[in-house]
């Protein structure tokens, strides 16, 4: 239950740093591809926090990450 909020908390807190990212880079490919991933990984947290929980939470966090790596590379 623990490891669900945190991973839960991370993924909010990476949420607002793909958002802000995402209105600093203009439109490319990098930026087509991290909103594709960014909303595939809303239905999966939810997804994961009512059917599967525990560690396959790490999956739509996983995906939130790429996104803002992929953000924060093309800045």
């Amino acid at each position: 239950m623990l490891l669900d909020l945190l991973l839960t908390g991370l993924f909010v807190w990476l949420v607002f740093k793909v958002i802000g990212l995402v209105f600093r880079v203009a439109w490319s490919l990098t930026k087509l591809f991290a909103l594709v991933l960014f909303v595939l990984s809303i239905p999966a947290l939810v997804g994961c926090l009512l059917f599967a929980g525990g560690l396959l939470i790490v999956i739509p966090v996983a995906m939130v990450g790429m996104a803002f790596g992929l953000l924060n590379n093309s800045i």
